[in-house]
């Protein structure tokens, strides 16, 4: 395996935890490299749902050890939250859950400030999970930040915070409570201090599994800016955002059969139709961070080719293929028309993706239920020309092919 990055190659919401919880048995070391917890990552066992927001979806393993980045930004109090439950269902952390020194920390002020910017009738709405992700990287660009190693200097920890507080024109609020807090979460997370790119360095023979967050659409230097998160979602991210720098050596792009995205932006194949509903609702489709309905299309080839191109996928994990049972005709959006021109470029600005109406191909659908389907060769002929078609496309063999939520419910080797 050596090391294997799962990426999300759409606007998110691709079941990458479920891939992550699959691939997460043949690693040693399962990696968070970027954003927060406005991440929200759902996996399936045994009927019994587990939704994770910044811990690594591999600590359900019991042997795996789990690490969060410095390209990360935390939420001390959300994580302890998240780790309590965890713990309160048998899973343990110890000498299994690492967090750099580095990551940023998002404060009560961030939350609010990104809600007070989200209702801003004066500014362009972004469709943001509210829990101050954009807010803390904006500081740590601004070198104002807190960060995890400061939680336990109470002295220099006061006087990050007064500094912030200045910046934000908030000199008047009381540090002092707030680095009393902080420094009560530090003393809970403490045991998980660990310097990452040193650890990684000594664990780099290992089976070392990077799992993204969000999708490669949402980057802030490749997505639909400004319809973006905070944080590098690509690959490049990931020396980024952990320190290590040696080549990765399978790079798996997760594409849904479908496409959706949540919050603003353009999004050419949307369906505002009962075609649209459908898939929304035999899909669960509805946000698990924030329970907000997705919006929800067809399959758009151009997003994609541009995703696996930035990425260097070399390999295709794809998801909620059941979702589309019984649907008559399929359609894959494979160019654009653009003010009178055919494309099969994805622009790079968002105002100009608005104005993209796409060309589709049109492929046969399926009646069977493939949910227990458990080898390629017995899907149904025109769900296997349905995948066929994306491989070619993309010219990227699809690897895994996911047909439901459990674990059970993946087909390898296409």
């Amino acid at each position: 395996m050596g090391s294997t990055a799962v990426l999300g190659c759409a606007w998110g919401d691709e079941a990458k935890a479920k891939i992550v919880d699959v691939l997460a048995k043949d690693a040693d070391y399962i990696i968070r490299f970027q954003g927060g917890n406005n991440a929200g990552h759902t996996i399936q066992i045994n009927n019994k749902k587990f939704v994770f927001h910044l811990v690594p979806s591999g600590i359900l393993y019991p042997e795996k050890i789990c690490v969060i980045g410095s390209g990360v930004v935390i939420d001390p109090f959300q994580l302890i939250e998240e780790i309590n439950a965890l713990e309160s269902e048998g899973i343990s952390f110890e000498n299994r859950f690492y967090i750099d020194p580095r990551t940023q920390i998002v404060l009560p002020l961030h939350i609010e400030l990104d809600g007070k910017q989200e209702n801003d009738t004066k500014q362009v709405k972004i469709g943001t999970t509210k829990k101050g992700i954009g807010p803390c990287y904006s500081d740590a660009v601004s070198r104002i930040g807190i960060r995890f190693g400061d939680l336990f200097e109470k002295e220099n920890l006061i006087q990050r915070i007064n500094n912030l507080l200045s910046f934000h024109g908030r000199a008047s609020q009381n540090a002092e409570a707030l680095a009393v807090k902080l420094i009560e979460a530090g003393k809970r997370l403490q045991p998980y201090l660990e310097q990452i790119p040193y650890l990684l360095q000594k664990v780099s023979n290992k089976k070392l599994l990077f799992e993204g967050a969000q999708g490669s659409l949402l980057d802030i230097n490749f997505g639909t800016y400004p319809f973006v998160t905070s944080s590098h979602t690509i690959v490049g991210g990931i020396p980024v955002g952990t320190g290590y720098s040696k080549k990765i050596d399978r790079v798996v792009g997760v594409y849904k059969s479908y496409y959706t995205r949540v919050g603003e932006g353009p999004f050419p194949t949307e369906l505002l139709d009962e075609i649209g509903e459908r898939i929304r609702v035999q899909g669960n489709e509805y946000g698990s961070t924030t329970g907000r309905p997705r919006r929800c299309g067809w399959f758009d080839a151009v997003a994609a080719k541009f995703t696996a191109m930035i990425n260097n996928i070399d390999e295709i994990a794809l998801t909620l293929l059941d979702v589309l049972s019984g649907i008559d005709k399929l359609k894959i959006c494979t160019k654009y028309h653009i003010d009178d021109q055919l494309t099969d470029e994805f622009p790079y600005s968002a105002n100009t993706l608005s104005k993209a109406k796409p060309e589709y191909i049109e492929l046969e659908g399926w009646k069977e239920d493939i949910s227990n389907i458990k080898e390629y060769n017995k899907l149904p002929e025109n769900t296997k020309k349905y995948i066929s078609k994306i491989e070619e496309i993309l010219k990227v063999r699809a690897s895994i092919v996911s047909v439901g939520p459990n674990r059970s419910q993946t087909i390898f080797g296409g």
